[in-house]
Parts: structure tokens; C-alpha cells; sequence
């Protein structure tokens, strides 16, 4: 059987990431892969885990919605959806302005590490396990995260520039996570992303004069990947109660709640001319990604945050203020970039703190998890 020429018809991670390689030719872009490759509190990660403890999960408690959530994902629903088509329009990189056109290849070098973080550590849990559950979930995940992280890099070809998936893999710093802090993280990720792009392509929907990027038409499809994605651990959770009922581990709940959505304000706070391109005041983004995420999120957190306190937005700009503090005093150096590097990260903690310590919303946690995506 032939491989598969582009990404988007492939069925596993390897064979999309091998039709990645057949299209890289010569192009080479260290810019690209060098911004891929930081490690900061706003880039994203590689992660790694105990891979054996992920092996041993039993799906049994959630059987019947584990079936039926692996057959839809079987089924392949956007298969072939993620490559250029008669919809993709021609776009004017040379005539982008360029500081939003930093903005945007910022953007999508990003997501696509993102996209391809994901990949990777579904690859490895495909690899090493033996429980076929777990394993098939993974290998359906892991195709996905391949998929839109090769469509993006479809996207920045036509800008000249790349992401070295091949050399990511291999030179990129992981960072371990315990596999509970994974369930958390990833679930958050996926939910959050579905918000993201659902909430962008409605209001596109709307103001499609406003569709600087044809990628954008692609984002209803890629966000219900990610809406099911976060379906599977939420599962996964539910097959383990602990996990969202122990006093312990709801406290970590909150700082991961916490963590994830300060880092996508912070993020998208610095990015102001993308979301004034996209005619979407920041502010008001990322409130209604909040409320949005939150509201899904019932399916199996037991709280969710109080968005509209009065301590919340307030902090949040601090954050982002201390984070721009902390870049800035990193590009001076010496003693006194040192200095101030220090100060914005103890402005940075101060604030986070007094966002945590904002009480969360208690809520019970419905029988079934299961959720489709309405938004």
C-alpha cells in the first residue's frame, strides 16, 4: 500500500510526519525551529510521564461512552480535511503589515508546537503500552495532533519559513509530568483550544471581511478534533474519581485552571495586532474563552473559576505587565536586566497567587461526562 502524499489522509502520526518530510525539500527555516524550540512559561512544552502507570488504566467504570468516543474517532470524520483546497485563497505575505505579520507566523509556529507536543507524547504512549484501550486512543490522538501540526506547517511554507518537526522531536527539552498532572493539563489544553478557535470562527462566520488568513476556514473541523480529545480525558478521569474528588487533587485542579488560563491571557494580551486584524477586542476573548471552557469543564472538574471577581482581571494584566517586564529585562542583561528580571518575576507570583486564592465555584460533577460540541 502506498504512503500517503500529504498529512492529511494519512492514518497514523508516522505516516503523517513521514508526508511532512517528503514535502520539506531543501526549505530549511532556523528561525522558525529556533522559536519552536524555547522553553519558557508562555511556549509550549514536550512533555514526558510514567508511562507505566498510563498503561494500567481501566476504562471499565466508562466502557459504554469509551466505545462509542473510539468508534467516532475510527470513523475518521476529517480525514483528507487538512490540506490546501479550492477554499484556500491567495494570501499577500509581502504586502502583510509586518508587525502583524510577525504576530501571525508567531501564532502558528506556536500552535503548531502545540499541535505537535501532543503528537509526540501520544506517539510514545502508542509505543510503550499494551493496553490495547489505551493505546488505540493514543494512536487516534497522535494522527490527529500530526495532521493539523503538518497543516500549519503547510500554512508558514507559503511565508517562507517552517517547523523542523524531525529535529523538534529529537532536540527539544521534555519536561516530566506525573500522569495525573497530564489528565489535567491535556484535557484544559484540548477544552481551551476548542473555545479558542470555535469562538474565532464564529465571529468570522460573521465578519468574513474580517478573514485576513484562509486558514481560519479550517478552525470548526480542527477544534472538534480537539473537543474530542478532551472528551477522552475526561474519561479517563472519570474512570478514576480520585482524581477529581480528593481534597489534594482539586487543589490541583484550581492551579492547573489557574495556570492555563493565565498563560492564555498573557499570550494573547501580547499578540494585539493579530486579534485587532481579527476585529476581536483581546479582553473580551478571553473572557468568553473563560466562560466558555468553564462551562464544559463541568463535565468533570468539580469548580470552576470565579472569572468575574474582582481580583481576577486585575491580576491577570499584572501578569502580563511582569511577563513583559521579565522579556525586556532578559534582552538588557547584565546586572541590572538581572535585577528587574527578579522584580517582574516576583510581580508575576504575587499576582498568581492572589488569583488562586480567588474561591473557585463548586458544582457536582454529572453521572455521564459525555458532551458534544455546541458552541
Amino acid at each position: 500500500m502506498n504512503a500517503p502524499t500529504h498529512s492529511a489522509f494519512a492514518n497514523t502520526a508516522e505516516e503523517a510526519i513521514a508526508a511532512q518530510d517528503a514535502l520539506d525539500d531543501p526549505m530549511t527555516s532556523e528561525k522558525a525551529t529556533e522559536v519552536a524550540m524555547q522553553n519558557t512559561l508562555l511556549t509550549p512544552r514536550f512533555y514526558t510521564t510514567d508511562f507505566a502507570e498510563m498503561d494500567a488504566i481501566d476504562v471499565t467504570p466508562v466502557r459504554e461512552d469509551w466505545d462509542r468516543l473510539i468508534a467516532q474517532m475510527k470513523s475518521d470524520p476529517n480525514k483528507g480535511h487538512f490540506k490546501k483546497n479550492e477554499d484556500w485563497d491567495n494570501v499577500d505575505w509581502e504586502g502583510m503589515e509586518p508587525a502583524l505579520k510577525a504576530e501571525f507566523i508567531d501564532f502558528l509556529i506556536s500552535s503548531c508546537t502545540a499541535e505537535f507536543s501532543g503528537c509526540v507524547l501520544y506517539k510514545e504512549m502508542k509505543r510503550r503500552g499494551s493496553n490495547e484501550d489505551i493505546t488505540t486512543l493514543f494512536q487516534l490522538m497522535a494522527r490527529d495532533e500530526a495532521r493539523h501540526a503538518g497543516f500549519i506547517n503547510d500554512a508558514l511554507r507559503e511565508a517562507g519559513v517552517r517547523v523542523n518537526l524531525g529535529f523538534l522531536t529529537q532536540q527539544k527539552k521534555y519536561t516530566y509530568f506525573r500522569p495525573k498532572f497530564i489528565y489535567y493539563a491535556t484535557y484544559l489544553s484540548e477544552k481551551i483550544g476548542y473555545a479558542r478557535y470555535i469562538t474565532i470562527y464564529r465571529h468570522l462566520e460573521e465578519n468574513p471581511e474580517l478573514r485576513f488568513h484562509p486558514i481560519f476556514k479550517w478552525f470548526r473541523e480542527w477544534c472538534n478534533d480537539e473537543f474530542s480529545h478532551g472528551e477522552a480525558f475526561a474519561l479517563l478521569m472519570k474512570s478514576d474519581p480520585k482524581l477529581t474528588e480528593s481534597f489534594g487533587n482539586k487543589l490541583w485542579i484550581k492551579f492547573f485552571l489557574t495556570a492555563v488560563y493565565s498563560t492564555m491571557w498573557v499570550r494573547d494580551h501580547q499578540r494585539p495586532l493579530f486579534h485587532e486584524a481579527l476585529g476581536v477586542d483581546v479582553t473580551w476573548y478571553g473572557q468568553e474563552v473563560f466562560r466558555k471552557t468553564s462551562e464544559i469543564s463541568k463535565q468533570i472538574f468539580p469548580m470552576t473559576l470565579d472569572i468575574d471577581h474582582p481580583r481576577w482581571r486585575k491580576n491577570l494584566d499584572r501578569m502580563e505587565a511582569a511577563s513583559r517586564q521579565i522579556a525586556a529585562a532578559k534582552a538588557r542583561g547584565g546586572l541590572g536586566g538581572m535585577m528587574s528580571r527578579l522584580g517582574g518575576m516576583a510581580k508575576a507570583a504575587t499576582a498568581f497567587v492572589l488569583v488562586f486564592t480567588i474561591p473557585a465555584k463548586a458544582h457536582s460533577v454529572p453521572t455521564s461526562t459525555r458532551m458534544e460540541p455546541t458552541y
